[in-house]
C-alpha cells in the first residue's frame, strides 16, 4: 500500500503551525510578565530611598524604641498603665516578628548581602524563634517559586485536618509561640553543627533577654514574666494564621508538572486582602492589601508594594488578567462554612484551558 506524499506534507504543515502558535503564545505570555516588569522597575528607580526603604525601616524603629516604654509599663501597679504596657509590648512583637522577619527573609531591608544575612538571621532567628535558613527555604524557596502548586508551595503546612473548624480557626492560633520554637528545633535536621549551633544561641537570645527585662525592668515574678511573654506574643496570632491560609487556600491550585507561567499563577492563585490600619503597620502591606503585587515582584518592600499596586491592578485589569480580592470578614466566612472543603480534603488541580 503506497503512502501519500501530499497527504503527509499536510499533516507535517499543520504540526509545524501548531508549534509556532503554542511558541507565539508563550511569548506572548512571557512579554506580559516582561511588559508589567519594565513598568514596575521604572517605579522603583523613580523612588526614594526613603520610598524603597526609609518607610519600613522608619516602623521597625519605632517598635524597637517603643518597646522601653512598653517594659516601664508593664511594671506599673496601675490597670489602665498596665494594660497600655501589654498593648504596646504586643504591638511591637507583631511589627517585629512579622513584617520585620518577613521584610528580612526576601533580604528587602539592605542592598547589601552581608547586611541582609545579619537582618535575617536577626529578625528571624533572635526575634522571631525560628531557624533562618530554613524559613527562607520554606517560604521564598518554596512558597514563593511554587505558589499554589501541589505538594510543594500549595500553603498545606497550614493545614491540621484533625482539628475541628472553631479550634483551628479561633483557639488553635494561640499555640503560635510555644509552637514556633518546637517545628524550629524539628527544622535544624540536616543542618550544619555550626547553623544548628546558632539558631540555638540566637533563639535562646532572644527568648531570655525578654524574660530578663520583664524580671529586672518591670518587676515581674517568674511566672508573671512567662505569662506576659505568652500573652504578647500571641496576640496577632489569630490574624496571623488568618492572613496566611485566606490570601492563598481557595484559589486555584496547580500540577508540579503542568504550571502555568508565572504572571498566570501569581494571578489567579494569590489574593489581595482590603486596607486595615492595624495589620498594614503590624504585618506590612505585602502580607495584607499587596499580597498580589509582593508575589509578583517579591524584592519589593512593604511600602514599594503599595505605591505601584494601582499599576499592577491596572495593567492586569487591561489585560484581563485575574486580580483577586476579598474581605477579611468575608474569608473568615468562607473558611468557616466550607472548612472540610477547604482544610481537609486535598484541593483540586486547576487546568488553566487556553493559556497552558
Amino acid at each position: 500500500m503506497q503512502s501519500n506524499p501530499e497527504k503527509r506534507r499536510d499533516t507535517a504543515s499543520r504540526d509545524g503551525e501548531g508549534h509556532r502558535d503554542e511558541a507565539q503564545a508563550d511569548a506572548e505570555r512571557e512579554t506580559l510578565m516582561m511588559e508589567l516588569t519594565r513598568l514596575v522597575q521604572k517605579s522603583v528607580r523613580d523612588s526614594s530611598w526613603w520610598e524603597r526603604r526609609g518607610i519600613d525601616c522608619s516602623i521597625l524603629t519605632a517598635a524597637f524604641i517603643s518597646l522601653p516604654a512598653g517594659f516601664l509599663l508593664l511594671g506599673s501597679s496601675q490597670p489602665l498603665y498596665f494594660l497600655s504596657g501589654v498593648l504596646m509590648m504586643g504591638v511591637a512583637h507583631a511589627v517585629i516578628t512579622v513584617k520585620g522577619t518577613h521584610l528580612a527573609s526576601h533580604g528587602t531591608l539592605s542592598e547589601s548581602p552581608a547586611w541582609a544575612h545579619f537582618w535575617a538571621v536577626f529578625f528571624i532567628e533572635v526575634c522571631g524563634s525560628f531557624s533562618a535558613g530554613a524559613g527562607v527555604q520554606a517560604h521564598v524557596k518554596m512558597h514563593h517559586a511554587y505558589t499554589n502548586v501541589i505538594g510543594l508551595g500549595d500553603s498545606s503546612t497550614w493545614k491540621i485536618p484533625f482539628l475541628p473548624r472553631c479550634v483551628y480557626l479561633f483557639i488553635a492560633p494561640l499555640a503560635v509561640p510555644i509552637i514556633t520554637p518546637i517545628v524550629a528545633i524539628g527544622q535544624l535536621k540536616g543542618q550544619s553543627p555550626l547553623q544548628i549551633l546558632r539558631t540555638v544561641l540566637c533563639v535562646c537570645l532572644g527568648f531570655f533577654s525578654q524574660y530578663y527585662l520583664l524580671r529586672c525592668v518591670s518587676g515581674l515574678s517568674c511566672s508573671s514574666a512567662l505569662l506576659l511573654m505568652f500573652l504578647c506574643r500571641a496576640m496577632f496570632s489569630l490574624p496571623y494564621i488568618h492572613v496566611n491560609i485566606f490570601q492563598h487556600i481557595g484559589l486555584p491550585m496547580f500540577s508540579p508538572t503542568n504550571r502555568p507561567k508565572r504572571i498566570y499563577q501569581m494571578t489567579h492563585g494569590v489574593l489581595n486582602l482590603p486596607r486595615n490600619p492595624l495589620l498594614d503597620w503590624t504585618f506590612g502591606h505585602s502580607l495584607i492589601s499587596c499580597h498580589v503585587e509582593h508575589h509578583l515582584f517579591p524584592f519589593l518592600s512593604d511600602n514599594m508594594c503599595l505605591k505601584v499596586k494601582p499599576l499592577v491592578s491596572q495593567y492586569l485589569k487591561e489585560k484581563k488578567l485575574p486580580y483577586h480580592e476579598d474581605a477579611y470578614i468575608s474569608r473568615l466566612s468562607l473558611f468557616f462554612h466550607r472548612y472540610q472543603e477547604l482544610m481537609v480534603f486535598a484541593p483540586p488541580i486547576t487546568e488553566l484551558v487556553g493559556i497552558q
